[in-house]
């Protein structure tokens, strides 16, 4: 087993066992592990490998012979094209002062806080978002009418998305 030792400068015992070092390498190959560790009294290995991943490609299609004649741009998603779809959503949006996960109930066989036509008064809890395992009431900043509720149950929400719409 002698032979299987070699010195190395930095190793404070001043051998070091290949024979171990590569059937660790062989342990890592065998089983797609990226890395691995033993200790032995003061003596610790690690044998790791890099591990990259392919990015995908994505090829343009070729060009049609013929183009069709360029359709005009799309509206933006937060601004509807309708014009009826405009008015209707006029009033004030309750948004997300947080990055969670929406809830409309206070738990799941209960009814939910609001829905539509709901009258509702300064104050009242609208839903819940939880944010890190904490759930903050998002109470409705006026009185009003619910005239939407733009989330649904257990959905995620970003910072500033509404949340739900009020009429006065």
């Amino acid at each position: 087993m002698a032979d299987d030792k070699k010195t190395l400068k930095n190793d404070p015992a001043g051998e070091i066992d290949t024979a171990l070092v590569r059937s660790l390498a062989d342990i890592l190959n065998d089983t797609d592990l990226t890395e691995i560790e033993v200790e032995r009294g003061d003596l610790k290995i690690r044998v790791a490998r890099e591990v990259t991943v392919a990015t995908p490609v994505h090829y343009a299609s070729a060009p049609v012979a013929q183009a069709a004649a360029p359709a005009a741009a799309p509206a933006p998603a937060s601004m509807p094209s309708d014009p009826a779809t405009i008015v209707a959503k006029a009033g004030e949006e309750v948004k997300s002062p947080m990055v969670g996960t929406a809830y409309l109930r206070p738990s799941p066989e209960a009814q939910v806080f609001v829905q539509v036509g709901d009258k509702v008064k300064k104050g009242q809890t609208l839903l819940i978002v939880e944010a890190m395992k904490t759930m903050n009431p998002i109470q409705s900043p006026r009185d009003g009418v619910v005239a939407e509720v733009v989330v649904g149950d257990a959905q995620p929400v970003e910072f500033g998305e509404p949340l739900v719409l009020l009429e006065a």
